[in-house]
């Protein structure tokens, strides 16, 4: 019993480090959007190729530095703020999790599962290894969540 008790926290632990980490990832992209709000974008990420060394004629390169160039301050501002929200809600889940908070179980629940349709929709436009992992990760942590709200009422 003891063992599986410690299984349980430990897996509760590893889904509030993930959110945690998701977090604190957006967090760095929304101030990164905030950084580039009056530089100019395309120009600071053929820095970025350059210093990375990165072939600059690079197919995928290319397109990054096109979208970068049709990205306006008021884009960037969006991006920021949304960045900022979705983070403060990985964030608040993932130290909820860690300190064993009975409401962060049924907020991670129910806004993981809110998002699920999203990301199904989007792996369906575009399927890639990436989106695929996310979307098995997060119905897992629902699944895993639920059984463990439904035992421990």
């Amino acid at each position: 019993m003891l063992k599986l008790k410690t299984q349980k926290s430990n897996t509760l632990i590893l889904i509030g480090l993930f959110r945690l980490a998701k977090g604190i990832a957006l967090l760095a992209v929304g101030f990164g959007a905030l950084r580039f709000l009056h530089h100019d974008l395309a120009e600071s990420l053929h820095h970025v190729v350059n210093a990375l060394r990165i072939d600059p004629d690079n197919h995928y390169v290319h397109r990054v530095l096109a979208r970068a160039l049709n990205v306006t301050p008021h884009q960037l501002k969006e991006l920021s703020i949304g960045t900022f929200i979705y983070a403060a809600l990985f964030l608040t889940e993932g130290t909820g999790l860690l300190l064993r908070k009975r409401w962060a179980e049924y907020f991670t629940t129910i806004s993981t599962s809110l998002f699920i349709p999203l990301e199904v929709y989007e792996l369906v436009k575009h399927v890639t290894p990436l989106k695929f992992v996310l979307l098995v990760i997060n119905i897992a942590i629902v699944v895993y969540l639920i059984i463990r709200l439904r035992k421990t009422r």
